[in-house]
């Protein structure tokens, strides 16, 4: 009986782990496949909208999508 609980709580610690280190991984993976939004590309969607941003609006644009990560 004792040994089962032991299992168990041994089983759910390994698979903690386990699933820590593999979500972390593809999170890895998947951050260098699609990077983060930059400067570059709120320029470049603004101006597929037909206006073209100022410096101090791209900046403006950075500091509200980092507020919000």
């Amino acid at each position: 009986m004792l040994a089962n609980i032991l299992y168990l709580i041994g089983g759910l610690i390994g698979g903690i782990i386990v699933g820590f280190l593999i979500s972390r991984i593809v999170t890895k993976k998947y951050l260098t496949k699609n990077p983060p939004i930059n400067e570059k590309m709120i320029e470049t969607m603004m101006s597929s909208m037909g206006r073209k941003p100022s410096q101090k609006q791209i900046k403006q644009v950075m500091r509200e999508m980092n507020r919000f990560q």
